[in-house]
């Protein structure tokens, strides 16, 4: 048994540089290369066509690393325990490595796959290796008591001085995949999916990753919260199934911010991306440390606040017809490419949360349909953090004024025209200030089938909700 190989577990890393977990499952063998497709995984891509089409692409282009190799992917499809127990047995394996998940489910079905391994008298090996810093390294250095950390602040403190592993050898891992029978390759049209779809694969995410780098990055600072500008690196989809690691983006970003002949404006652009880049490790400690709040608020002070359900405009807020064009633009971008700019996802789940006063839970789940990235921690952290519940320890929500975005972020309506047709040949000037009760409702514009007025008079709504929400934390 100690001479068999090792197996290792795909799941969100489909990559073979810099990859911890391979590196890991590498020291004890060779590697049997697994993917199991069992029923969470199932369920997670039967909720997006267009994550399942990324996802099975990235699965071909892993085969394809592996294949040059002289190996193979070998594909499951079973529950994750029988799936591993019975590979480990035809292969008479040492045992498994798998990369660890942050959310609550994930997290429970880590340990009862590791409890099984182990029972079968084989070694299991659960490794991190979606962040850039793994959490036990940031809270080692956490001087408060109590595991990880829960303000933003501290932690990037800590973060960006502490150093970054790397794990670049693929060469030199040797794979096998003995004579096991295996299944096909997963196909889009088993969940759902259509083919022509965003391409995922380690191949794209590196020369996405080099094209960021060399043509938008110096602009991050001034073009990342612009929309229509897409200043921002687009790899929020690869990173959460791992085509690409957060530790080689790191790595590169700081040996650029040690250039000496860095320009200032460069360097500033830089350590912005950096910091989102750590933003999105801070998420996943958060949840790795407390994972009861995948469905409850972090804020122990809010688990309380009442929350509603629905609301007379959450379907025209599904929709992008809630008479913001910011807003309806950026879920208009969702559902017609699977990715919304990051800042506009604010505004929109802030209108959501406080104008309706819907439960950051709705938003959440009802994204989770059209969005390509699969990362369920991060969205929890994001959706707890607009709604004022979660890591953000503002004494106050921080509610976007919706219009006031617009002007602001889309001065010439560029974003707003690129998604929203009916605005496209509408004046600039005729869209805002508008409310319900406007004159202009009579333009042409609010006619039949054309723009709508807003769904909800934002100043009201907000100072509603600002009013409750102080009666509720200070009674």
């Amino acid at each position: 048994m100690a001479d068999g190989p090792f197996i290792y577990r795909f799941g969100k890393d489909l990559r073979l540089d810099d990859h911890a977990g391979l590196a890991a499952a590498a020291a004890h063998g060779a590697v049997l290369p697994l993917l199991v497709i069992d029923p969470a995984l199932n369920d997670r891509l039967q909720a997006s066509p267009r994550r399942a089409a990324f996802f099975c692409s990235a699965v071909r282009g892993l085969d394809a690393e592996l294949r040059e190799r002289g190996s193979r992917l070998v594909v499951r499809r079973a529950p994750a325990e029988e799936a591993v127990l019975r590979v480990a047995r035809e292969a008479a394996a040492a045992g498994a490595a798998w990369s660890a998940s942050y959310d609550e489910a994930g997290m429970r079905r880590d340990s009862s796959l590791r409890s099984a391994v182990e029972e079968a008298g084989l070694r299991a090996l659960v490794v991190h290796d979606a962040p850039a810093v793994a959490p036990e390294e940031s809270a080692e250095a956490r001087s408060a008591e109590g595991p990880g950390y829960r303000a933003f602040a501290p932690y990037f403190e800590v973060w960006r001085e502490l150093p970054i592993a790397s794990h670049e050898y693929p060469l030199l891992l040797r794979f096998t995949s003995g004579d096991l029978d295996g299944e096909a390759l997963p196909q889009p049209r088993e969940f759902g999916a259509g083919e022509a779809q965003a391409a995922g694969g380690s191949a794209v995410a590196r020369r996405l990753f080099q094209t960021f780098v060399r043509e938008r990055a110096p602009q991050y600072a001034i073009d990342a919260n612009v929309p229509s500008e897409d200043g921002t690196s687009g790899l929020s989809a690869h990173l959460s199934f791992g085509t690409i690691s957060a530790r080689t983006i790191a790595l590169a970003v700081r040996e650029r911010l040690a250039d000496p002949f860095a320009i200032s404006e460069h360097r500033l652009s830089l350590r912005l991306f950096l910091r989102a880049l750590a933003h999105r490790d801070f998420f996943l400690q958060l949840s790795w440390f407390n994972p009861q709040t995948q469905d409850s608020s972090l804020q122990t002070k809010m688990r309380g606040f009442k929350w509603e359900e629905s609301h007379p405009a959450l379907e025209a807020w599904c929709t992008g017809t809630t008479g913001y064009p910011f807003v309806d633009a950026g879920i208009r971008q969702l559902h017609a490419t699977g990715w919304m700019h990051p800042h506009v996802r604010a505004v929109a789940a802030s209108l959501l949360c406080f104008d309706l006063g819907v439960d950051w839970r709705v938003g959440r789940e009802q994204w989770d349909r059209f969005l390509i990235e699969d990362d369920p921690a991060l969205a929890t952290g994001n959706w707890q953090w607009i709604a004022g519940v979660g890591a953000d320890m503002a004494q106050y929500p921080r509610i976007y004024n919706p219009e006031r975005q617009l002007r602001r972020y889309d001065p010439a309506g560029l974003y707003v025209r690129r998604w929203i047709d009916e605005l496209r040949s509408v004046p600039f000037e005729a869209w805002q200030p508008r409310t319900r009760s406007s004159a202009q409702l009579r333009l042409a514009l609010f006619a039949q089938g054309e723009y709508p007025p807003p769904a909800v008079d934002h100043a009201v709504a907000a100072r509603a909700f600002l009013r409750r929400y102080r009666e509720f934390v200070s009674p």
